[in-house]
């Protein structure tokens, strides 16, 4: 089983979750995704698009009291990640 050290569908790093991940059905740690993406085995935005991942991660950074220009850097990876490949 791979182990994931960020989020596959947002890119936050998984250390860096205030709950620890999300959680799967049976309530077990997720290990791919976050509590902000992912929670009882199903993800809590289900019809968002990448693009519109882009966007939200890029807001939360600059948020969180980051530059603009580091939230192109946080979010230039979100397309490799396991929710978006196809």
């Amino acid at each position: 089983m791979a182990v994931y050290k960020n989020c596959q569908s947002c890119g936050m790093p998984l250390a860096k979750d205030e709950h620890g991940g999300g959680t799967e059905k049976d309530g077990s740690k997720s290990t791919k995704y976050c509590s902000h993406c992912y929670l009882n085995g199903e993800f809590t935005l289900p019809n968002i698009t990448m693009d519109e991942m882009k966007e939200r991660v890029k807001q939360k950074v600059v948020e969180f009291g980051m530059p603009k220009f580091m939230a192109g850097l946080f979010t230039r990876n979100i397309p490799k990640l396991e929710r978006w490949k196809r």
